[in-house]
């Protein structure tokens, strides 16, 4: 990556950042001023009083209530009709400060929490990070209650009662839209069973020195979030005398009877990725529909089994000639000896589908380096069976893949985790649910595959994953979660990244 992308941390990691900010003369007022005031900018920027003007604030004990207060009277300076719910008797002393300051102000705090249920927003500042006790009782009825309320729901930092580092709920959790996830993410908001919690998750930096993030994180995994700068990392920058030879040599293999179109999707994605020269093997029955929709890539008819799939692949066919190789979309498990031969290339590899299904099967695993391994978690489950069971919930499952295959491991989901064989992990917080439609996971591994010809394996890996999600959030907006079909996708691939280079982020 070519600039630092934001960490992902831990509550002690936090609490120590934290810390050493305070240690070093940052006044706790100063920071939850700081804070309270870019929240309420936020606010009022999407949550306009033209059309929100009453607001109801949930305020806790602690500094994540403080901030809560903070917002509420800024909210209420600017004209918003706003009211508190503080359901607790002992307060931190600075939030104390807080709570009486509006009350002399005039906000009203309310008794009971079915006061709020008329208002335009809810504002769930009840508890933040560092959580660990269970919710219950009468404060677990009343986050029942706002839950089933209509008007929307926004977290400051962490929803409350959301372990913020496993994402797990202690006994109840607020329902968040949107969470808004102070100074740097936290580890819980970016595990796959916590998004119906989380909503849709926002960044708001409070301008943490580097110097101090990086004395907490030293000697710690690093932990980042895929941004809008992994534009930056893909191979834009070409040379004015170039040729195709020299802009990677991509080797996809492929299909079968009963799964045409996979590898189709597959080489529409990765010419995308503007690779010099792409090779498609497929069954020697798919070649006629792989020239007709692809013309520009060079198309290798396989023999087929009985069944449709590719046998082997034809001896002409030098693997040693490519820069990388994807492997997997619609091969069907029959195509053991075209694993077994890919494995031996000592190429730069992409395997996903099929490929990994018969990866499982197979011991040892020779995987070359760099080998990038594109499970969906059904699939990872097969690969990696005994660390589903004993490695703790999926962020750390595809760290402990990555360190024992020596391979990037690509976990697809809600929230794609990225792994490096070193402990290092790359998560992807932005992308949505019109990727669960079949045909998804073949256009995002024909993308890292074309990028991976051309680039180092992790920009590849980080770049495509972004890439990929960004351009399934663009069409979307057009045409709904329900119109986004794998082609439709497809089409927005160059737009997306057009309009990040425009952006200029």
């Amino acid at each position: 990556m070519k600039r630092t992308l934001p960490a992902i941390v831990t509550t002690a990691e936090m609490q120590a950042i934290e810390g050493a900010m305070f240690k070093a003369g940052f006044p706790v007022p100063a920071l939850m001023e700081k804070v309270g005031q870019r929240l309420s900018d936020f606010l009022q920027r999407e949550f306009p009083r033209a059309r929100y003007p009453h607001v109801g604030v949930l305020a806790g004990p602690g500094h994540n209530g403080g901030d809560a207060l903070v917002v509420a009277r800024e909210l209420w300076h600017q004209g918003y009709g706003v009211k508190v719910w503080q359901p607790f008797e002992r307060l931190k002393p600075l939030t104390a400060d807080h709570a009486r300051y509006a009350r002399f102000l005039g906000l009203p705090f309310v008794e009971a929490v079915d006061s709020l249920q008329a208002v335009d927003l809810i504002v769930d500042g009840l508890f933040g990070f560092g959580l660990e006790r269970e919710l219950t009782g009468d404060l677990a009825d009343a986050i029942d209650q706002i839950n089933t309320w209509r008007q929307p729901r926004v977290s400051i930092d962490v929803p409350s009662g959301l372990h913020s580092d496993m994402g797990a709920v202690l006994g109840r959790a607020i329902q968040a839209n949107r969470t808004l996830c102070l100074g740097l993410w936290k580890r819980g908001l970016l595990v796959e069973e916590a998004q119906p919690w989380v909503g849709q998750g926002l960044l708001i930096p409070f301008d943490i020195p580097a110097a101090v993030i990086e004395a907490a994180l030293a000697t710690a995994p690093r932990r980042y979030c895929l941004d809008a700068s992994c534009w930056q990392s893909l191979p834009l920058g070409r040379s004015p005398i170039t040729h195709k030879y020299q802009q990677g040599q991509l080797l996809l293999i492929g299909g079968s009877a009963q799964f045409g179109g996979s590898i189709l999707l597959s080489a529409l994605a990765a010419r995308c990725s503007g690779v010099g020269m792409l090779v498609v093997a497929v069954p020697q029955s798919l070649k006629p529909l792989l020239l007709m929709r692809v013309p520009d890539a060079v198309v290798v008819g396989c023999p087929e089994t009985a069944g449709g799939a590719i046998a082997r692949l034809p001896e002409s066919l030098d693997l040693a000639q490519f820069s990388a190789i994807a492997c997997g979309p619609g091969l069907t498990p029959e195509a053991v000896p075209v694993v077994e031969a890919v494995l031996q290339s000592r190429r730069s590899l992409v395997l996903d589908a099929d490929a990994l299904n018969i990866l499982a099967k197979l011991t040892p695993w020779p995987l070359p380096h760099p080998t990038i391994l594109t499970p969906h978690y059904g699939e990872f489950r097969r690969l990696f069976a005994d660390l589903v069971t004993a490695a703790g919930d999926r962020l750390d499952q595809v760290t402990a893949a990555a360190a024992r295959s020596n391979a990037i491991v690509v976990l697809k989901g809600a929230r794609t985790a990225i792994a490096s064989p070193q402990g290092n992990l790359w998560i992807n917080p932005q992308s949505t649910p019109a990727l669960a439609r079949g045909g998804s996971g073949d256009v995002l591994t024909g993308l890292i595959g074309g990028l991976l010809a051309q680039q180092e394996a992790l920009a590849a890996a980080c770049g495509g994953v972004w890439w990929h999600a960004q351009a399934a959030i663009q069409a979307e907006r057009q045409v709904t979660s329900l119109g986004v079909h794998p082609e439709h996708l497809i089409a927005h691939l160059l737009p997306t990244l057009q309009a990040a280079l425009t952006a200029g982020v």
